[in-house]
């Protein structure tokens, strides 16, 4: 943070150089993260200013907001010389973002090999394991030597995404091993790579999702994931920091949706107050219509609520604890999807379980709620027990609700994430208030 606050005042005051020596210092995602936060016009200054080795690594982590305007500013021969540090994956998701003016200079800074393998990545699905790849791996071959192998990568290494994991593949360039760095270096010269690689190979398609992809790393502990095709042949490889950013990504588009707001890729302080507005409007008037059924439920009960005013007192009270109680079931549920802990085929076991915690849930509110009642609101023993019958119900209904929708939008095709707080909340208080009137006019005979 100190870097940071520095490089500010320093390109405030104008002074080149001084910020020059401050960057030579700095990360290339913390230099990245600094320029995110500056004025456009100066950003193609500082970026010339970095140095050359980490030019590269800073450019793939800035906004593409910021990398726009540095490109802008920059020469088709300095364009072409950030082009060739790039990896294909960054250079495909820089392809990806930015306008086609923008794009047609990209395209034509890279070379035609580059280009090529960035046209590919373009090819595949919208959040697909192919379109998060990148294709600069090792590969070697089953009837290489151990020397041979360590001979190839001293020669391609440095091009290289990552050399941790060798990729061994037959003549059709089919998967058949993969081999750590850590075993050639360990092991005998004149030992072949068949010998040493690990046949069994946990792999990804290129069309499965990008959250399985990252979702799979996690799980195995991987550094990267290889990525075959429909022959199995091996076109890429996800690695670490690709999955993270489509974690951090799919988390904030499904905390997006739970709140009932369109999901955007552009940070909040970036976001223009119009496009805060759009994204916003639409799920607010849906919700605000949703919500003029629990007016109509209300009005349709006014004559019940006219005999026995103390009722309307507690409806808020099982509104909000309805809400509440489906909104904990949803939310744990979408998780339990999201990282496969949940299948569709689990909704009676997800129904069994959410029941018995609302019974205890319920349970125990209700028994606070009926001492509350009766000693310091001093009502009427019957609409005590018609408060906290209803609280009981209302719960498990709430529940039931929030823990089976998800499921049931999953098995649609749906984003579990947008049947999370909002909708749920303006199901259930619907349900709660026609549980409340329907238990109030049996115990109360009204």
């Amino acid at each position: 943070m100190t870097f940071e606050k520095t490089l500010v005042s320093l390109v405030e005051n104008r002074r080149w150089a001084s910020v020059k020596d401050v960057l030579k210092t700095m990360n290339p995602a913390d230099a990245a993260a600094v320029l995110d936060r500056l004025e456009p016009e100066v950003l193609p200054i500082l970026f010339r200013l970095l140095p050359k080795d980490t030019a590269g690594d800073c450019f793939a982590e800035m906004e593409p907001e910021t990398q726009e305007a540095v490109l802008r500013g920059l020469a088709d021969g300095e364009l072409r010389q950030i082009m060739e540090e790039l990896y294909t994956d960054d250079a495909a998701a820089l392809v990806e973002e930015m306008p086609p003016a923008v794009v047609e200079r990209i395209l034509s800074a890279a070379g035609p090999e580059k280009r090529q393998l960035i046209n590919q990545i373009l090819q595949y699905p919208e959040d697909s394991a192919g379109s998060i790849m990148t294709t600069e791996f090792v590969r070697l071959t089953p009837s290489m030597t151990v020397e041979q192998a360590i001979g190839h990568i001293r020669e391609t290494g440095l091009t290289r995404e990552t050399i941790n994991t060798c990729y061994v593949t037959d003549p059709q360039g089919v998967l058949v091993g993969i081999l750590s760095i850590r075993m050639l270096i360990v092991s005998d010269g004149t030992t072949q790579v068949s010998v040493l690689m690990e046949p069994r190979v946990i792999s990804v398609g290129t069309l499965e999702d990008q959250e399985t992809a990252a979702n799979m790393l996690a799980r195995y502990n991987f550094v990267a994931l290889p990525v075959v095709d429909g022959e199995k042949r091996l076109v890429g490889i996800v690695t670490v920091d690709d999955a993270m950013d489509v974690l951090v990504e799919e988390t904030t588009e499904d905390m997006a949706k739970m709140a009932a707001i369109t999901p955007t890729d552009r940070p909040y302080l970036r976001t223009p107050v119009w496009q805060i507005w759009r994204s916003r409007i639409p799920w607010l008037l849906i919700l605000m219509i949703s919500a003029t059924f629990t007016g109509l439920i209300i009005t349709r009960f006014e004559q019940a609520l006219a005999a026995c005013g103390a009722l309307m007192a507690y409806v808020p009270m099982l509104m909000d604890t309805g809400g509440n109680s489906g909104s904990q079931s949803s939310v744990t549920v979408i998780r339990g999807l999201s990282l496969g802990e949940v299948a569709c085929r689990d909704a009676f076991r997800v129904m069994w379980k959410e029941t018995r915690v609302a019974v205890l849930c319920g349970g125990t509110m209700a028994a606070v709620n009926f001492a509350k009642l009766m000693l310091l609101d001093r009502v009427g023993l019957a609409v005590a027990l018609v408060v906290c019958l209803t609280l009981v119900t209302t719960v498990l209904v709430a529940k039931l609700v929030g823990g089976l929708l998800p499921i049931l939008a999953k098995k649609a095709g749906l984003d579990p994430a947008v049947c999370a707080s909002p909708f749920i909340t303006t199901i259930v208080d619907a349900l709660s208030l026609i549980l409340y009137f329907q238990t109030a006019s049996a115990v109360l005979g009204l």
